[in-house]
């Protein structure tokens, strides 16, 4: 038997790749599952941006391998994105990166920065593949905890006193997944002069800032946030196109250079009519995200009702695509999806996939149809 590398050890398969295994033999055995655990939208992209692909097919150059750096309409439409939405300026040929998808965006920055036995903090609860692909680069995951006391921000006393010496990479998630928590700007100017006084590369990742929430932002509409900040961001979320693998990284030159790097060595460019496609979907009109949200709207006051039917509680304020909710005092949150699945047939997240300050809450994804999340209800109560 070949040995497997010693990194594979350091992660396990991820959570959903392992529970929905399980999800689907219940399928397979005549049980009818509503999955409220995955985010992945349900609804159709707008339908100019389903037309560009269709007659990007049709381009004599779409078959041939792209640039690494996409299309140069590509890049100036994310440009015009960020000025339109986050009044951030960027440089399309310099500071701008298109990718396959933001979650491939986490590797190629970890494999630009990291060294092994560097360190890197990580949000505790946060999304799981910043701690994985730390430990698939031999680097050391350094979690810092967010708790519902401080709105699940970082707690920069705490910070401080921490042995920064080996860090060399800060992710951050604001909007937040899986709570919702919501940035200030106050938030990213603090996280912006953080980095600068230990040298520390801030990543936020920002994939969520468009849904239910009125006020979107980038970390890099702080001044100076280019020197030590980049920002990941993704189209899948914002408009239905999560299958699409449509992403971008954006900084400044010498970062995106770097990181650039990596990614010439593991693809050879994102299919032309996808880029079409995504340069529609970047120039969608506000009665867009208008549409999108009334819809998410509607759906999440179910799943508030849902969630007080479980004897949850849950802050109206958050935002994003997920309703994160508290359980009762002393029950175990991966126990209780377990038996609401067996009892119910419902598929809900436990926070602890996020990280030991998940235990004692759960996560509703909104990606369902409102039939079914009133179905959801029924079978609860």
């Amino acid at each position: 038997m070949i040995e497997v590398a010693d990194r594979l050890h350091t992660v396990e398969e991820y959570y959903f790749s392992k529970k929905l295994r399980e999800v689907n033999l219940l399928i397979a055995s005549g049980k009818s599952v509503i999955n409220l655990g995955i985010g992945s939208p349900d609804m159709q992209p707008p339908q100019k941006v389903i037309d560009a692909l269709t007659e990007g097919l049709l381009n004599p150059n779409a078959h041939k391998y792209q640039s690494y750096q996409g299309l140069p309409e590509l890049r100036q439409a994310i440009a015009g994105f960020y000025k339109a939405h986050y009044n951030v300026n960027l440089s399309p040929n310099t500071e701008v990166l298109p990718l396959m998808g933001s979650k491939e965006g986490i590797m190629h920055i970890s494999m630009a920065f990291l060294n092994k036995g560097d360190e890197v903090l990580i949000p505790n609860p946060g999304y799981p593949t910043y701690q994985s692909v730390t430990k698939l680069l031999e680097a050391t995951p350094v979690f810092y905890n967010l708790d519902e006391a401080n709105n699940w921000l970082p707690d920069f006393k705490a910070l401080e006193k921490l042995d920064l010496s080996k860090v060399k990479l800060m992710w951050v998630n604001y909007p937040h997944m899986p709570t919702g928590a919501q940035p200030s700007q106050y938030l990213f100017e603090e996280l912006v002069a953080f980095g600068k006084r230990h040298n520390i590369l801030i990543v936020n990742d920002n994939p969520y800032s468009f849904v239910l929430n009125e006020n979107p932002t980038s970390i890099l509409s702080v001044e100076g946030a280019k020197d030590v900040c980049l920002e990941l961001n993704s189209l899948s979320k914002t408009f239905n196109m999560s299958g699409w693998r449509v992403g971008m990284v954006v900084g400044n030159n010498t970062l995106i250079n770097n990181i650039l790097k990596v990614k010439s060595n593991m693809d050879s460019g994102m299919f032309y009519g996808i880029q079409k496609g995504a340069i529609e979907a970047l120039k969608c009109s506000e009665m867009w995200f208008v549409t999108l949200n009334s819809v998410y709207k509607k759906r999440r006051d179910l799943v508030w009702k849902l969630a007080e039917a479980l004897n949850c509680t849950y802050d109206k304020n958050a935002t994003g695509l997920f309703v994160w909710a508290k359980l009762p005092p002393h029950i175990k949150a991966e126990a209780y999806i377990d038996l609401i699945l067996k009892e119910n047939h419902i598929f809900i997240t436990p926070g602890t996939i996020f990280g030991s300050q998940g235990e004692g809450y759960i996560r509703f994804s909104l990606c369902a149809q409102t039939e079914d999340l009133e179905e959801a209800i029924a079978r609860v109560k």
